[in-house]
């Protein structure tokens, strides 16, 4: 494994020469501030929102990839004060989906400080988060020598077609995508990293209903206090060296958790996945994609009659995708 972990960050260090940094403003950045680094393509219409979302939670400063965009979002990276970001046309697949990208940025920047890495349709819920800021919970991990926090995908969707609610710009897509699945999820333990595999919701019950075992994974680790020797295997679904992805109790308890309200069952879904199945840069031949057009052309509806209505982490914490652990 450390063999490995050295093989990663050898790998990082070079695909560095991909990255053109066009807005640095990372000389900002305190000894103490919470980053959040992401990629992202052709997000312009996302990303006021997601900055706000972030921003009012206690991110002070974030660090992004811009792959290639041609749709104004680089451009709008650039004018905002609290971000640095960086270009790059080079293939996201090759990358290792951004991750190769993302650990030279975090073992660049990223040492020492609580570094959030999530995608512009990611929105982190945690224990408390509507009454203490990121800032409280870090902290909090910090006294209890935890360096590590994991928060399950879950996938949100509108009720009726994906397609009949236009999302506008800087709108919160939690109003249009408020449903989610609250059971049908497996859990495996991966052996090799330690790490849990989560299963199901929305894509395993529509899109792999006949391939269940093939439906993309739920689980993230993607707030790390994180160190020059730590990096991101498999996008933030585990991480070496292997302890930092024991996020759970082996022996019945739990430990604290959130969830990251994943937003991507928008109006501008349709065209995105089109578009990315024609770009072949994502896993197993863009396998999810595939699935995506497929099952969207027949019919453009995930909600039914056990999807259940959001409303705040507490809910999530009744429904056992959460866990405030010990943290009171």
């Amino acid at each position: 494994m450390r063999l490995q972990r050295k093989r990663w960050r050898i790998r990082a260090f070079r695909k560095r020469r991909e990255l053109r940094s066009i807005s640095d403003r990372t000389a900002q950045i305190r000894p103490d501030d919470i980053l959040l680094f992401s990629t992202q393509r052709n997000e312009k219409i996302r990303l006021p929102y997601f900055l706000n979302y972030y921003r009012e939670m206690g991110v002070n400063h974030f660090l992004i990839v811009d792959n290639d965009s041609d749709d104004g979002s680089l451009e709008y990276l650039m004018k905002q004060p609290d971000v640095s970001v960086w270009h790059t046309r080079k293939s996201y697949k090759r990358s290792r989906f951004g991750v190769d990208w993302l650990n030279w940025l975090q073992w660049q920047h990223g040492h020492g400080h609580w570094t959030l890495v999530v995608d512009p349709d990611e929105f982190l819920v945690y224990p408390f988060c509507d009454t203490r800021p990121l800032r409280a919970l870090t902290d909090w991990l910090d006294a209890s020598s935890i360096k590590s926090f994991s928060a399950m995908l879950l996938d949100m969707y509108p009720k009726g077609r994906i397609d009949a609610q236009p999302y506008q710009e800087g709108q919160n897509p939690l109003e249009i995508t408020s449903w989610f699945d609250s059971g049908n999820y497996t859990i495996e333990k991966n052996g090799k990293f330690g790490n849990l595999w989560v299963q199901g919701g929305p894509r395993a019950r529509v899109f792999f209903r006949d391939m269940p075992e093939k439906a993309p994974a739920l689980n993230k680790i993607p707030l790390v206090k994180w160190d020059r020797r730590y990096a991101y295997v498999s996008s933030t679904h585990m991480l070496l060296p292997r302890g930092l992805n024991l996020v759970y109790d082996e022996w019945g308890g739990e430990k604290a958790s959130g969830v990251l309200l994943h937003t991507k069952f928008l109006d501008t879904f349709t065209v995105k996945a089109q578009e990315e199945l024609d770009r072949k840069q994502h896993y197993a031949a863009s396998i999810e994609y595939k699935a995506y057009a497929e099952s969207l052309a027949q019919n453009p509806e995930l909600w039914c009659k056990w999807s259940e209505k959001y409303i705040n982490w507490r809910q999530l914490e009744i429904l056992g995708l959460m866990s405030k652990g010990n943290w009171a």
